[in-house]
């Protein structure tokens, strides 16, 4: 099992990127997708969710209206748009694929826990500067 997450960088506020995890050695159509971020001297914290089907979709407060997450099961990969970018945003990213817990999680109406999921990626380094 494999997960690869890419498209990280620097752009200033304001501004977008579009982060990719590309997956491989599972099915993803089975299991939901999550994206997290780590800040410096900061806790890992969930950003955004989605089902198995891409039908709910979920995400923290902070980045509602901003941040959009998708996948394409058939490219065995799932994506983060992010727009406005703020300094705030700056962390490293990380992807994540989650079975029973995750997809139970989210029938639930809440965005799973680091402990819901099963499998990690490496992050992506963010950072939002002028």
């Amino acid at each position: 099992v494999q997960l690869q997450a890419s498209g990280g960088g620097l752009v200033q506020p304001g501004g977008s990127l579009r982060l990719s995890c590309a997956t491989s050695g599972f099915t993803l159509d089975y299991y939901a997708i999550g994206w997290f971020r780590q800040a410096p001297g900061k806790e890992r914290e969930g950003v955004s969710s989605i089902s198995g089907s891409g039908g709910d979709t979920f995400y923290a407060d902070s980045v509602k209206g901003r941040f959009t997450v998708s996948r394409d099961n058939a490219k065995n990969a799932f994506y983060l748009q992010m727009n406005n970018l703020k300094p705030e945003d700056t962390a490293v990213y990380y992807c994540a694929a989650g079975g029973t817990r995750a997809l139970g999680a989210l029938l639930m109406l809440r965005l799973p826990t680091l402990d819901d999921y099963d499998y990690w990626g490496q992050g992506t380094q963010v950072t939002v500067s002028s």
